[in-house]
């Protein structure tokens, strides 16, 4: 997708944010398999470029992705420590999360089923809503690979659309009412009748 308009405007406008592209290079040099930032720092710093809003406003965290076929805690941990280390002093938190072991603890926590991934970006398809699905990485080349399962309409339309890939109506509901407070433009569209709906979701 990095190759088309709407992944070179998002591309841009994550590239004018000196914060969130040195927490990408620090990454990048972690060399984390399939890593990506994900979800929300990506969607809100979109939107506060398009509001006229600051950096950084309205942030809470900084999700990262990857996938390491050793689904223990124990593996996880270290990867979080390393994580910790390397963006200490940078923006954050950052929270560090291993895909292939989210099936372990997701339904214990949250009450609703999520089946193995394969893939980290195979997670992006189960996010609360379309436009929590974006996920970018810095390769080693300094190009910005773009992950965006749904493309990137809802993003630049300012539009918070239901994802009822699992079910979510809770969250979708809760996350909707706190981006709609602090981003007033954004136009957050209903739960659609007959869907799954229970349980809070993802991202």
């Amino acid at each position: 997708m990095s190759g088309d308009a709407p992944a070179r405007r998002l591309e841009a406008i994550l590239r004018a944010d000196p914060g969130l592209m040195a927490l990408l290079e620090a990454l990048r040099g972690l060399g984390l398999p399939q890593w990506r930032v994900v979800a929300g720092c990506l969607y809100q710093t979109v939107w506060n470029s398009l509001t006229g809003r600051p950096r950084g406003y309205g942030i809470q965290d900084y999700d990262v992705i990857y996938f390491d076929p050793d689904p223990s805690w124990e593996a996880e941990d270290r990867v979080i420590g390393r994580v910790a280390e390397a963006t200490r002093g940078g923006v954050g938190p950052v929270q560090a999360r291993n895909q292939a072991r989210v099936h372990l603890w997701f339904e214990a926590r949250f009450g609703v089923p999520y089946p193995p991934l394969a893939a980290a970006d195979d997670s992006l398809v189960r996010y609360a809503s379309v436009v929590h699905a974006v996920g970018v990485r810095l390769e080693a080349d300094g190009r910005l690979d773009v992950a965006a399962p749904f493309g990137l309409d809802d993003l630049f339309g300012l539009v918070v659309r239901p994802n009822p890939a699992i079910a979510n109506r809770e969250s979708h509901a809760r996350k909707g009412a706190r981006v709609k407070a602090l981003w007033p433009e954004l136009t957050v569209l209903p739960w659609p009748e007959g869907a799954i709906d229970s349980g809070p979701g993802h991202a």
